[in-house]
């Protein structure tokens, strides 16, 4: 472990030291694309950026070019903005990639005999930890229980977080260690899965899994900063530069300025702290200025609203078609919701709430109708998932600079659950991406990783196709929803850095921004779906260096 940590961060390191300070540098002959200040398209042959690793000029086939200290050739190659993520969970990228993974498990058979492996080949782990299973996936038609947990590993705490990470799976000796019985009651905003004489059957969901979590032993600093550096190079390997960091702990905050302190912060993290003490104890009064060169900032607060369509935690206006007895579980109440709203907008903290259900869409609509009337100016008021919006709610987003941060990939990953989740009368504001733009809502793209891969080129090819990576179904799955090539590249650029109050210092390749961008083998506005899939991302820049390059 410690030759590994020592490896990571000697890698991190040099991707933060890896390039000579610039001054004045040119790089000629690239076929470059980036979104406007009017918000189309802009096609450049050329980009110029200076010793703060700032775009100073955008040259245009025949314009003249500068006298430069240095000059690069770009070889006619595809230069596109960097990718900015507008919802992912960085600390729990790295996490998921050094524990137990099973999101690629296709039966519970499949899911328990890797974890029997893992925790082989993990003797000395006192607890075995993971995430990424989904029952749905497996077809198991229930969630699974402790007692086939146990039947591969009894001998220890076992702790699996659900892929959308609203619902856990333990086994005996995890419920054991928790000291969770019949007679432990569901807490507000969660529910334990019991069988039919109120035993505890192994899985918790939303606010019930905080009855485990508080006994599982927490990582060390060390642990965080390995992680980091894993979440890292994860997001640079495909292109992305900048992300919005939701639920943002004190812990998560550490390690990020830890990070920034010694060079080893390479990507861009817009912080949303995780509650009010978060934002008090770190920023105080109102957020924190941008620091490491337009590396970290916190901004605002992470509320959630409601839980996940696959553990039937996302707040319904009506049953679920699958199950009658639940429309879903509240996590904060109307009162509740506007208090901490309320709170953060008086500092000048933006607020973005986890809404997925159409009851917690609505709901949060009409917090933001009535605060907009106290909190006025430029508050982007934000939405996280926004998946099922009652069509009566839609022209709403339009609203109060209203913001829709949404992830193309839970469309195509979650489809068929929403099918069985909310029949088929229910489905017109499912993922409504055009809907949105339509009543003049704004949109921002991002990914949820590590719920989804952390890959913004699936992300545009799902928004412009709604089909998944099989291009099933054919057509696209309600395909009216759908948004243009030019639409779903601002989406995961300077849409995703306006939604973070970043426009003006990254997200686009236009003068006077920080000069993010990559080198890409093909073309996301001329390729087909199926192929921009397929991106290459040969080199990363960050702010004028280049941090990463593809063996």
């Amino acid at each position: 472990m410690r030759r590994r940590f020592a490896l990571a961060l000697a890698a991190v390191s040099a991707i933060a030291l890896s390039a000579p300070a610039v001054a004045d540098t040119l790089i000629d002959n690239v076929d470059g694309m980036t979104i406007g200040k009017d918000g189309k398209v802009q096609r450049f042959t050329g980009l110029v950026f200076d010793d703060e690793g700032k775009v100073t000029q955008v040259l245009a086939r025949g314009d003249k070019r500068p006298q430069v200290q240095y000059r690069l050739d770009g070889k006619g190659r595809i230069m596109v903005p960097g990718m900015i993520d507008a919802h992912a969970h960085v600390m729990n990228i790295g996490f998921g990639a050094l524990t137990l993974d099973l999101s690629d498990t296709t039966s519970l058979a499949d899911a328990l005999a890797k974890i029997a492996d893992f925790a082989r080949t993990n003797e000395g782990r006192p607890w075995i930890i993971g995430r990424g299973w989904n029952q749905e996936k497996w077809g198991l038609g229930r969630f699974p229980t402790a007692a086939e947990l146990d039947s591969v590993v009894s001998d220890r705490p076992v702790w699996l977080t659900r892929v959308d990470g609203h619902a856990a799976w333990a086994n005996t000796a995890a419920l054991r260690a928790a000291a969770v019985t019949a007679k432990t009651a569901d807490p507000a905003g969660g529910r334990i899965i019991r069988d039919a004489r109120g035993n505890p059957e192994g899985v918790f969901v939303d606010r019930a899994k905080d009855l485990v979590d508080k006994v599982v032993p927490p990582p060390r600093p060390q642990d965080r900063d390995l992680a980091l550096a894993k979440a890292q190079d994860v997001l640079l390997a495909k292109g992305v530069t900048a992300v919005a960091d939701m639920g943002t702990s004190l812990r998560d905050w550490a390690t990020y300025r830890r990070a920034g302190d010694t060079g080893r912060l390479a990507v861009r993290i817009m912080a949303y702290g995780d509650s009010i003490d978060t934002l008090e104890l770190v920023a105080g009064a109102e957020p924190t200025t941008w620091l490491y060169d337009d590396r970290l900032r916190m901004g605002g607060i992470k509320l959630y609203l409601d839980g996940a369509l696959g553990s039937r935690g996302a707040l319904l206006k009506a049953p679920y078609a699958d199950d009658h007895a639940t429309h879903g579980l509240p996590l904060l109440s109307p009162t509740q919701l506007r208090n901490l709203m309320s709170r953060a907008a008086m500092s000048g903290f933006q607020t973005a709430v986890h809404a997925i259900g159409d009851a917690a869409n609505a709901e949060v609509l009409d917090a933001i109708d009535e605060l907009a009337e106290s909190y006025t100016g430029d508050r982007r008021w934000r939405i996280e998932h926004a998946q099922i919006v009652d069509p009566v709610d839609i022209a709403r987003l339009g609203r109060h600079g209203t913001i829709a941060s949404m992830q193309p990939l839970h469309q195509t990953s979650d489809r068929l659950m929403a099918e069985a989740r909310l029949g088929p009368d229910r489905l017109a504001g499912a993922y409504p991406w055009r809907s949105v733009l339509s009543a003049g809502g704004r949109l921002a793209f991002g990914s949820d990783a590590p719920v989804e891969p952390a890959d913004p080129w699936a992300g545009i090819a799902a928004a412009i196709s709604r089909t998944d990576a099989k291009g099933e179904p054919f057509g696209g799955w309600f395909p009216q929803q759908t948004v243009t090539r030019e639409q779903a590249l601002a989406g995961f650029t300077a849409d995703a850095a306006y939604a973070g109050f970043a426009e003006g210092r990254f997200g686009r390749l236009i003068p006077g921004e920080r000069a993010d961008f990559l080198f890409v083998d093909r073309d996301p506005l001329l390729a087909p779906p199926e192929e921009i899939r397929q991106t290459r991302v040969m080199e990363v820049w960050i702010g004028g260096r280049k941090v990463r390059e593809a063996e």
